[in-house]
């Protein structure tokens, strides 16, 4: 009998490839990935290193070095300024609203969305819904004044020609909270709706075959599977939309206040505007804006341990 050798085959481990094998082999990559690493550095990074001018008393001829160093004085200052306290109970108010009206919004249009079966109708509505992102607010605000204002607005001229009474959609400041609020659904609600339909599109589609089966309406699978299977995304974009009830952008309630509602309009946003830009007080609106930041940081904080007591993942 022949005696068979068996042949030991030594396998050598692989080197491990270092930083500039990979640099080498996909240097194209590596150029693309620079260009947001230094957006990011130069925008978000570097500037925190201006957040030292909330401590002392800033003047811009006299620098980082040669300004005084008052340590907590600015935010006592802040904390009992009037006009800050009034800015700080708008931006809550409008934030809150903006979360209750329009957080379910992108939700409840994703899932109609999906529910469309005929492909280029519902291609066409995704289209038309996402346009209002890319307007800035200046754009949209001209065009709530065309619509909405009390003597030229098209909607007014055309209720007072039916025998209505014109409605004061941007002069007065309940009906002015109102047209913010639905102004800003309009603008982001299609938007919002992109990373909703991305998971709705993971559902598996056997769920929906199954429920079927079963008897299962349309309103039926909607509340049984799409919602729970979307809980998780939902909490997440929840988590990251408390951080940012304390911020508010500049634009949107510049470009649509007007001097019937400041005292409803004038946001944080605004008045670290007014105080840094046109008062020239640095070191108030670095201040404001310190607290604004560190406020949202512990909302995220809060929010994402409440999420984990829920069961999910949460975001940190």
């Amino acid at each position: 009998m022949k005696t068979e050798k068996k042949l030991d085959v030594v396998i050598k481990p692989s080197q491990k490839k270092g930083f500039m094998y990979h640099l080498k082999n996909s240097w194209q990559l590596y150029v693309l990935l620079f260009i947001p690493l230094a957006l990011a550095l130069v925008f978000k990074y570097l500037p925190l290193a201006g957040l030292s001018i909330a401590f002392m008393d800033y003047k811009p001829f006299l620098g980082f070095s040669g300004s005084q160093f008052v340590g907590l004085d600015i935010f006592k200052n802040v904390f009992t300024n009037k006009d800050f306290y009034s800015a700080l109970k708008n931006t809550l108010l409008l934030n809150i609203l903006d979360l209750c009206v329009g957080f379910p919004a992108p939700v409840i249009l994703a899932i109609f969305l999906n529910e469309i079966h005929c492909k280029w109708f519902k291609k066409t509505t995704q289209t038309v819904m996402y346009l209002p992102h890319f307007l800035s607010w200046v754009i949209i605000a001209g065009l709530a004044q065309q619509l909405f204002y009390p003597s030229t607005g098209y909607i007014n001229i055309l209720i007072t020609k039916m025998g209505g009474t014109a409605i004061p959609f941007l002069t007065e400041k309940y009906h002015w909270l109102a047209s913010y609020v639905l102004i800003g659904v309009w603008q982001s609600m299609g938007w919002g709706t992109i990373i909703y339909l991305a998971a709705i599109t993971g559902i598996d589609a056997e769920l929906y075959e199954a429920a079927t089966v079963d008897g299962a309406g349309r309103w039926r699978k909607i509340w049984s599977i799409t919602l729970p299977c979307l809980r998780s995304t939902i909490i997440v974009m929840l988590i990251m939309s408390l951080g940012r009830i304390m911020g508010s952008s500049l634009e949107r309630p510049l470009a649509l206040t007007n001097t019937n509602v400041t005292d409803i309009s004038s946001v944080i946003a605004i008045y670290v505007y007014r105080e840094g830009l046109q008062n020239m007080n640095y070191s108030l609106a670095t201040a404001v804006g310190l607290f604004q930041s560190l406020v949202g940081v512990v909302l995220v904080f809060i929010a994402d341990r409440i999420a984990k007591l829920m069961g999910e993942s949460g975001i940190v």
